[in-house]
């Protein structure tokens, strides 16, 4: 291996670590955010809003060195891989961090507000499994392990039934006892757990995709190529193909004179 390509892959490997290294701050805000909401701390929940600044910060640094090994280094195969992938990376990240602010500042909103005990319970079950994902996606990103990457849409499936299980519990709420905006605000914050698990699960696809060079998405764009290869023609009308007792009837032949 020459000199240039291995400082290439010493690169590679620190942003690797830098990237974990942001999630984990990342990570560390899920439970501080919803120990903030849970308990009204209005202190923790600043800390939480005040360290996304540099979460954000971070992975624009990220980005721009990844940008300009793409430009000067021109890798291929899977070191090209592992750079695009990583760029999609920064924003799962960051993106999951814009969530735990939203939970933070939804903690200035509910201040004061008594959260019932059933979602209290939800609401930490929620963050457990959020939290969870979002590790398990960053190992098999630092490990390499595309199998880990690829499970992590099934075993999202328990972040989905606690949603599910969460909406249920506010829509049974009795609206006379507590305030509307209340019940708006608590389905929002289910909403930013459901999606961090979401964003967990896109970084495992693309681990995925560094390993193998191939994304669940390509399934689509291979029906698509497929489709343009033997256009459907009925595609754009709302009508069935036209059998035989569709087609009129030929016109009688003209009497003879």
């Amino acid at each position: 291996m020459t000199e240039i390509r291995r400082d290439f892959h010493q690169q590679l490997d620190d942003v690797q670590r830098d990237m974990v290294r942001v999630a984990a701050r990342v990570i560390d805000s899920i439970m501080r955010g919803t120990h903030a909401l849970l308990d009204h701390d209005l202190v923790t929940a600043q800390a939480v809003i005040d360290g996304d600044d540099e979460i954000d910060a971070l992975t624009i640094e990220l980005e721009e060195r990844l940008f300009m090994m793409l430009a000067l280094q021109q890798p291929v195969a899977r070191d090209l891989r592992s750079i695009v992938a990583a760029i999609r990376l920064t924003s799962e990240i960051e993106r999951s961090g814009d969530l735990m602010v939203n939970v933070a500042k939804s903690t200035r909103r509910l201040y004061g507000a008594d959260i019932p005990a059933p979602l209290r319970v939800l609401l930490l079950a929620m963050a457990e499994e959020a939290t969870r994902l979002f590790g398990l996606a960053m190992d098999s990103y630092a490990d390499g392990n595309a199998a880990l990457g690829n499970a992590l849409d099934d075993l999202d499936d328990r972040l989905d039934q606690l949603h599910r299980e969460y909406i249920k519990t506010i829509v049974q709420l009795d609206a006379n006892e507590i305030d509307i905006q209340m019940i708006v605000q608590l389905g929002l914050v289910g909403r930013y757990y459901e999606r961090i698990g979401d964003h967990a699960v896109n970084i495992g696809e693309r681990v995925g995709y560094i390993v193998t060079g191939w994304m669940p998405e390509n399934t689509g764009a291979a029906r698509v190529a497929a489709r343009g290869r033997h256009p459907d023609p009925n595609a754009g009308t709302d009508r069935p193909a036209p059998s035989d007792d569709d087609q009129p009837a030929a016109e009688p032949p003209e009497p003879a004179p």
